[in-house]
């Protein structure tokens, strides 16, 4: 891999497919300066053309395992290759693609969506305390046994 200047961001390009590994700091700074995305749209103007290939995992390029296969922003569809406080690898285009998807107000859509997601699963465990305790009250009504009897009252 060698070293490639982005605006003010270093990456490293893999000459042999176009890929790109940007370690886990510089790929946090990129997402959230609008001045680096602009480096990147700039430099890459075109998103590129994906090579159809197999689905494969990846090893991490500083500690050597396995790394995860997540959709970047959790809606933007581009499926990248991360390590976990180590680094991004992505495929040819990859970058251009979620600039665009960060651009397009992709991460704050992410985020709303996430937080949809944390009230639903607060209202579905609240129901199933109702329920819960619902069942406790008719079963303690069916046997005629009060909470009271069981905390000692």
């Amino acid at each position: 891999m060698a070293l490639l200047r982005v605006g003010a961001t270093e990456l490293f390009e893999c000459a042999g497919c176009d890929g790109l590994w940007v370690d886990a700091a510089t790929f946090e700074r990129l997402c959230a300066s609008s001045d680096a995305q602009a480096a990147v749209l700039h430099q890459f103007s075109k998103p590129g053309t994906p090579k159809a290939a197999a689905v494969r995992y990846r090893k991490c390029a500083r500690c050597g395992q396995l790394m995860n296969r997540v959709n970047f922003g959790r809606l933007s569809g581009v499926i990248v290759d991360a390590c976990r406080g180590h680094g991004t690898y992505l495929d040819a285009g990859e970058l251009h693609q979620i600039v665009s998807f960060i651009q397009s107000g992709g991460l704050a859509r992410a985020r709303a969506r996430q937080l949809e997601d944390l009230k639903e699963q607060e209202r579905r465990l609240a129901d199933a305390e109702r329920r819960v305790a619902r069942e406790h009250a008719r079963s303690d009504a069916h046997t005629g046994i009060g909470w009271h009897f069981l905390i000692g009252e």
